[in-house]
């Protein structure tokens, strides 16, 4: 303790025993056999923006590229993370604990669905047994040799997200829009709570950003124009993807075949990932 110590801790940057033992450590262990090098999560301040899509792309790109990846489906009341794949299979555990499902490229994946009986039945849980039941899927799960884990995040900043930030060493957030007005508040809501846990956005996505039509080839703005560029000075932030609207974008979702979708405009976004691995730790 410093010895003009007032016990006062505001405003004071002494790193004494008394101000890191008023720290709060809410991090969960990692399973005993797992090895994760880097986590990412894919948020966003509200729902139906596109956070799996973009979780389920920035996975399969880094899969592509030779990095073994792994998905936390956060997302415990409305997972989709397990269509996007085509995954029917269950996740199955043994006494050491429980085991992803893999792709069919190979990217281990946890999600509430792989371990319904029924993929339909709806979560119906609390908010302390949703973040629990999150923990429980990075600490009772054996992640492999993990190069990176995206993390797909339930729309908001409540529970869940605190959950995540909290409790698994988050490196970098990709926060996902689409084009409305509403948008730029809902991104400042987002990119303050990455603030307030202080964890750096690695940029924005703009999902459902343009249609390009077949018959002319001309881009259109069907939601209006867009308001990315000015989001992103408002907070200094790069844009890393725009996402087009595309039948097949939806098709193949809906066929589980998401990893075999050509996504060149999502490169940029998988540049800026790859380049956490030349940042030296902490």
């Amino acid at each position: 303790m410093s010895q003009t110590c007032k016990h006062n801790c505001e405003g004071c940057s002494a790193e004494c025993g008394e101000r890191q033992a008023s720290k709060p450590d809410f991090s969960a262990p990692l399973h005993p056999l797992s090895q994760v090098n880097k986590v990412l999560a894919v948020m966003s301040g509200k729902g139906g923006v596109g956070k799996s899509l973009v979780t389920s792309l920035l996975a399969a790109h880094l899969q592509a590229r030779g990095k073994q990846t792994a998905i936390l489906d956060a997302d415990i009341t409305g997972p989709s993370i397990p269509k996007a794949f085509g995954l029917t299979d269950q996740a199955r555990g043994s006494d050491a604990g429980i085991f992803p499902v893999k792709t069919r490229t190979g990217i281990d994946v946890m999600s509430i669905n792989l371990l319904l009986h029924d993929y339909t039945e709806p979560v119906v849980w609390r908010g302390p047994i949703i973040a629990g039941t999150v923990k429980q899927f990075w600490s009772e799960v054996i992640w492999t040799e993990e190069d990176f884990m995206v993390v797909d995040m339930p729309p908001g900043t409540g529970d869940v997200p605190l959950t995540v930030f909290q409790s698994l060493p988050v490196e970098g957030i990709v926060v996902v829009t689409s084009p409305q007005d509403l948008v730029s508040m809902i991104v400042a809501k987002a990119v303050k709570m990455a603030e307030m846990m202080q964890i750096p956005v690695l940029g924005l996505v703009e999902n459902m950003s343009y249609f390009t039509c077949p018959d002319n080839g001309k881009d259109y703005q069907i939601f209006g124009n867009s308001h990315i560029e000015e989001i992103a000075l408002a907070h200094h932030l790069p844009v890393l993807a725009r996402i087009p609207i595309d039948p097949a974008i939806s098709q193949a979702v809906d066929q589980g075949s998401i990893e075999g979708l050509p996504s060149p405009w999502l490169d940029p976004l998988v540049d800026k990932v790859m380049s956490l691995e030349a940042v030296p730790e902490a």
